[in-house]
């Protein structure tokens, strides 16, 4: 697949996760509305962390995708590829589980934070992101005993842009008023 291929896919991808997180904020706001309005009405109600799991799973799975189609695999190299990406992704799922819970927390408090709880946000999103890297560097080793070198450095490579377009989504977090 060549680069405008991988782009067009890349957009879409980051397309679809504002959609769900467009559905999300919706969610959220009928959800509020019908609470008002009848009690009897919120179990009908999608529940906006619905969506983010349904986003999650199409996330993963586009991102499968993707990789698959660009690293042009053979069948021997599929079948010892896949498992260690599979244990990658799913490490990988639970950081970013961090990070979203991170960053929802901060959408409901950062009207009202202290200067602490700032710096207090800022260092754990550092930590997330550091928490990244080390992964990445983690498995570097395991890819490399089933990838070549160009191989493997496509795999990161595709694994930083597909993660830069998921942060593209998570940046619509509102910034904090000095």
């Amino acid at each position: 697949m060549n680069q405008k291929n991988f782009l067009v896919i890349t957009l879409m991808l980051v397309a679809f996760a504002g959609t769900g997180s467009a559905l999300a904020q919706n969610s959220s706001s009928a959800n509020k509305d019908a609470a008002k309005s009848s009690t009897a009405d919120d179990a009908s109600q999608p529940n906006p962390d619905d969506f983010i799991e349904l986003l999650r799973k199409d996330v993963r799975s586009q991102k499968k995708q993707i990789i698959a189609e660009n690293m042009g695999l053979s069948d021997a190299e599929a079948e010892k590829f896949w498992p260690i990406y599979d244990r990658y992704a799913a490490e990988l799922s639970g950081i970013y589980d961090t990070k979203i819970a991170l960053l929802k927390d901060y959408a409901e408090n950062y009207t009202t934070m202290t200067g602490e709880q700032a710096e207090n946000y800022i260092r754990k999103r550092a930590e997330v992101e550091q928490s990244i890297m080390q992964l990445r560097l983690k498995y570097m080793p395991a890819f490399r005993k089933v990838l070549s070198g160009r191989e493997t450095a496509l795999f990161y490579q595709l694994d930083w842009r597909l993660g830069l377009a998921i942060d593209v989504e998570l940046v619509q977090v509102p910034l904090i008023n000095p």
